[in-house]
């Protein structure tokens, strides 16, 4: 299933890439930006929904669905890169102790 999704993801940005390229721009014009033309809002007026729009949405909506599953399984398919915990400190070895004077040796 998770190789089906990270298709389908695939074909739909590769999808959206070509639809939105496929469509006129809004604002084509400079002198629409600025008022020219009777436009009726900055980027010019919406105007009726075309079939290549609501295609667009359809596929981003498809896109974005995918990109958040794809992060959920993601998250559970990784592993941390630390396998084990962190080792105890390592400890400064203590002096040797200095040997005692050897005792004198006893009559007999």
């Amino acid at each position: 299933m998770y190789i089906a999704l990270i298709v389908l993801h695939i074909i739909a940005s590769f999808a959206i890439i070509g639809i939105v390229l496929l469509q006129a721009g809004k604002g084509a014009d400079i002198g629409s930006a600025f008022g020219g033309a009777g436009s009726q809002a900055v980027f010019g007026s919406m105007g009726t929904p075309t079939v290549l729009g609501k295609i667009t949405t359809a596929i981003a909506v498809l896109f974005t669905v995918t990109s958040f599953t794809l992060a959920l399984l993601g998250g559970e398919r990784s592993s941390s890169v630390v396998r084990e915990p962190a080792p105890a400190p390592a400890t400064v070895p203590a002096a040797p102790a200095v040997p005692a004077p050897p005792a004198p040796a006893q009559p007999r």
